[in-house]
């Protein structure tokens, strides 16, 4: 992987530990996220003004991608309501890059060689321990894992529609335009059906924390698209999931949930595995 990809995926790996700190220090969390994809529904807007539109080979892909990141925002929402940031968020982040793996190389042929492999897997385990290393993990509430899991699934086929949709488009910044738009309105939709006709109205005192996630949320998916058209996906989704180490630091510092041994362990695994991506 190029150094120049390799840096920016860590900068997305930030910005995505940042939004998700946000929306989970909200009371209301589906107000919280509807809020930030609102308001990113308008930074795609401006990217594609700045950009141009995608090639129509991608629009499949976007409309697809779009509805998978509503269900991805619902479980999410979903998730935190179950358990601490610090759980749920190793849990879903580190299943999806092994399922993302198997898919790239089963559906696209995509393959980040031998020693991406052991890196993707020695990441995935930093994650999980991280996740799963801590008293109660023996016996992990049942709700929070079925959507911690149901979170990963929705990740690792968005991001493979993403990959096949960014490479098709000819365009990776106004494929990221359209989807953060089409993100906007399904999320809507679905705040609409669930609270009622005052959803849209009860975003309003959310718009400051809204806009603070919109623009890390959004630098984040772009980049991760952007360099999916430069790396093999396998390789960047595993990568963008180092963003574990920065909600173990944020959720310790921000939150105030414990930083245990085997969480440490995880992100020093993590960090390893984020290595030999770079070096494969």
């Amino acid at each position: 992987m190029a150094l120049s990809v390799f840096l920016a995926v860590l900068a997305a790996a930030f910005l995505h530990a940042s939004w998700n700190v946000i929306v989970r220090q909200n009371a209301d969390r589906l107000l919280s996220l509807a809020s930030l994809q609102t308001l990113m529904g308008v930074l795609g807007v401006g990217l594609v003004i700045w950009s141009g539109l995608p090639s129509p080979a991608a629009w499949g892909f976007a409309l697809t991608s779009g509805l998978l990141h509503t269900g991805y925002n619902l479980f999410l929402v979903r998730a935190y309501r179950s358990a601490d940031l610090s759980q749920i968020y190793p849990v879903a982040r580190g299943s999806a890059p092994l399922m993302t793996m198997v898919g790239a190389f089963l559906l696209l042929g995509d393959s980040p060689g031998s020693l991406g492999i052991v890196a993707i897997l020695v990441l995935v385990a930093g994650l999980l321990l991280a996740g799963l290393g801590r008293k109660n993990a023996v016996n992990p509430d049942p709700k929070a894992m079925f959507y911690a899991l149901g979170t990963a699934c929705f990740i690792a086929v968005y991001t493979l529609v993403d990959g096949q949709g960014a490479r098709a488009s000819s365009n990776a910044m106004g494929y990221a335009g359209i989807l953060f738009f089409l993100d906007a309105v399904f999320l809507m939709v679905a705040g609409h059906v669930i609270r009622g006709r005052d959803f849209a109205a009860s975003l309003v005192p959310h718009w400051k924390t809204g806009l603070a996630g919109a623009v890390a949320s959004g630098a984040a998916y772009a980049i991760v698209i952007w360099a999916m058209t430069k790396a093999p996906v396998a390789s960047v989704a595993a990568l963008r999931e180092t963003s574990i180490v920065f909600v173990l630091i944020m959720s310790s510092r921000v939150l105030n949930e414990s930083l245990t041994k085997s969480r440490i362990a995880g992100g020093v695994l993590i960090a390893v595995g984020a290595i030999l991506l770079r070096i494969a």
